[in-house]
């Protein structure tokens, strides 16, 4: 990741893989962890918690997004997402990639297996054309 040294995507990787372990997932037993990387270098973790009604259910990097927010972070330059499946690299799902792009369309973001290796992508690779606040004059 340009302008970050190994030792912070490694510590990146290493907080969302612990965020991992505090979901709240006993409907989908699928726990998944998330950290963001914000641009003066702060980590802000987030898990899935889930919900009865399946509907109300957060992913974890909602979680993380908002509660980076809620912290006063608006400028973000990169995401660790990682899950329990071991044998592929797992991305965001299609809402959390939109919500991601809210918040600038130059994020790295490291897809994270169980055992802590890595594949490095990008938030515009994860959702080309996608829509965001410059359609709406922001």
């Amino acid at each position: 990741m340009a302008g970050t040294d190994n030792a912070k995507v490694k510590e990146l990787v290493l907080k969302c893989m612990h965020a991992r372990e505090m979901a709240y997932c006993p409907y989908s037993r699928f726990p998944v962890g998330a950290a963001i990387l914000t641009a003066d270098g702060a980590i802000i973790t987030g898990c899935n918690v889930e919900n009865a009604s399946f509907g109300l259910t957060v992913c974890a990097e909602r979680t993380a997004i908002q509660r980076a927010v809620a912290e006063g972070h608006r400028k973000f330059s990169a995401i660790a997402v990682t899950c329990d499946i071991k044998d592929s690299f797992v991305g965001p799902c299609g809402a959390c990639r939109q919500v991601l792009i809210e918040f600038g369309t130059d994020w790295v973001v490291y897809l994270t297996k169980p055992d802590g290796s890595y594949k490095e992508t990008s938030l515009k690779e994860l959702l080309p054309l996608a829509f965001s606040p410059a359609h709406l004059g922001h």
